[in-house]
């Protein structure tokens, strides 16, 4: 008889004390509306994006040799990627090996560009020893006075004239000699560093920043215009906001945003609009916003997920509830005579974190806020 008493009491103990923890549950689950200035915006989400941010694709089909970064790696413009093992000759070789069969032909016995010149030196020079001939007859008749002073001048002056254009015709042909020369020269060492890489092609980086991602591991194979990586700037970033297409009339340019990133929770930062696109993606009902972070995040990191809230004006005194207390069909759970009741409310500025109404409640009204 004494251990049924002694379980009873204990049973109901226990019972008192779940009774006390529910009550004090069903207590916090509650909270009145609160007067206070709000923000009306309109609701956009979407995510960080690196400033030229860019993916970078092969050129050649082929397979990955050597894979150079990896993912979070620091790179400069020019530093190498990848390095591709193409199926097929490079264009690169294939221009070198142009570029040097043209060079041995125009630097050779049979050069029509080399041949032309020394023609045309050859030509000069007969007319020099003729017209210098000329000039030594003209001088002898002019001491024997056998011809006038003005024929002597004419033969003076063909004779310098002749002489100047032999000059000039013997400095074009050694100028395009030499020049020949070093064109196959150059032509032909670009032509073997080419034919020693003819089925290697290396990507390289075209900007200073930050290997976001890689998509290629070595030895795989790699098509033409598929993508290997994504690389971008590590010190400035933008948002790319989608906002519904049936608030994109209220979003200008200029407006300040007010986001909340996934990845940092307890921060709200800043951000301006700064473009809205025209096209409205059909999938989502949606189109693209772009904002203007002004201030820097803690990490560089590309895609983190973000809410933001674009700032169209200022609510002085509005009647706010959390967000969490609102259900579907803008309708909220209130604690009528002990029990609870479902109430329509006609919902005014909302922002990330809060809604205000502006009919079906008052600052004493209990509103159960979902767990």
């Amino acid at each position: 008889m004494g251990c049924q008493y002694i379980f009873v009491m204990r049973f109901l103990f226990l019972l008192a004390i779940l009774l006390v923890i529910i009550s004090c549950s069903r207590e916090s689950d509650f909270t009145n509306p609160v007067t206070k200035p709000l923000l009306e915006a309109v609701y956009a989400s979407g995510t960080v994006v690196s400033e030229n941010e860019y993916q970078v694709f092969a050129q050649v089909d082929g397979y990955i040799a050597e894979k150079l970064v990896k993912d979070g790696d620091a790179v400069k413009k020019g530093d190498p990627l990848y390095i591709i093992e193409a199926d097929q000759q490079s264009a690169r070789y294939r221009i070198a090996r142009e570029n040097y069969a043209l060079a041995k032909q125009n630097f050779n016995e049979d050069s029509p560009v080399l041949n032309e010149l020394k023609a045309a030196v050859q030509t000069a020079k007969t007319k020099k020893q003729h017209d210098s001939v000329n000039f030594i007859r003209y001088s002898n008749l002019l001491n024997k006075q056998a011809t006038s002073q003005a024929e002597y001048d004419r033969a003076r002056l063909l004779a310098e004239q002749s002489r100047n254009e032999y000059v000039l015709a013997e400095s074009r042909y050694r100028k395009t000699y030499n020049q020949l020369q070093v064109e196959l020269i150059n032509a032909e060492n670009q032509y073997r560093i080419a034919r020693d890489e003819s089925n290697r092609y290396t990507i390289r980086s075209q900007v200073d920043g930050i290997v976001f991602k890689t998509m290629k591991e070595a030895g795989e194979l790699i098509r033409r215009t598929e993508a290997v990586a994504i690389l971008g700037n590590d010190q400035s970033f933008y948002l790319q906001l989608n906002v519904d297409e049936l608030d994109i009339h209220r979003v200008k340019a200029g407006q300040q945003v007010l986001v909340k990133i996934d990845a940092y929770p307890e921060k709200i930062f800043k951000a301006e609009v700064t473009r809205i696109y025209p096209l409205v993606d059909s999938r989502q009902q949606s189109l693209r916003v772009d904002a203007k972070l002004l201030e820097a995040l803690p990490g560089a990191f590309s895609g983190l997920a973000l809410e933001a809230n674009i700032v169209i004006r200022q609510v002085e005194q509005a009647l706010v509830i959390p967000k969490s207390a609102l259900f579907p069909g803008d309708s909220v759970m209130v604690r009528v005579d002990g029990g609870e009741q479902k109430m329509k409310i006609k919902r005014g500025a909302t922002t990330l974190d809060e809604v205000e109404v502006l009919e079906g409640l008052t600052a004493t009204s209990e509103v159960k806020i979902k767990p």
